[in-house]
């Protein structure tokens, strides 16, 4: 089993920025896919950024491309979400996954590749 800790998150204006993280612990060495979904008040979760933890690749939402920068660092089993010039419509909570992919090795951002999650962070952002 994995455990996921999420922390960041936080309140900003429109235009600024926010970090989330995540910590991994347990069995990892099947976590192929790591990854960030959100999910607002009456929406459907969405497939924000995910990070291939074997070789570092990155995939984004095209709503968050060019504005939100997946990492990693392996040594602490930590993957981290920077998040910037951030909207309104950005506002949402934020969960960490981390899975062994579609099939044992796409990665993508559907939810049938993750099936570890973290609590979830809040991330609000006014007007």
């Amino acid at each position: 089993e994995v455990q996921l800790v999420e922390s960041g998150g936080g309140s900003v204006q429109a235009g600024g920025s926010l970090s989330l993280s995540c910590a991994a612990s347990g069995y990892t060495s099947n976590m192929r896919c790591m990854g960030w979904f959100r999910q607002a008040p009456g929406k459907e979760r969405e497939g924000v950024a995910g990070i291939y933890t074997n070789h570092g690749g990155t995939y984004y939402a095209d709503s968050v491309k060019g504005r939100f920068i997946i990492s990693q660092d392996n040594a602490k089993n930590t993957i981290y979400l920077r998040m910037n010039n951030l909207k309104p419509e950005d506002t949402s909570l934020y969960y960490c996954a981390a899975g062994a992919g579609v099939g044992g090795w796409w990665c993508n951002l559907e939810s049938q590749a993750y099936d570890q999650w973290g609590q979830g962070s809040q991330v609000t952002v006014s007007s």
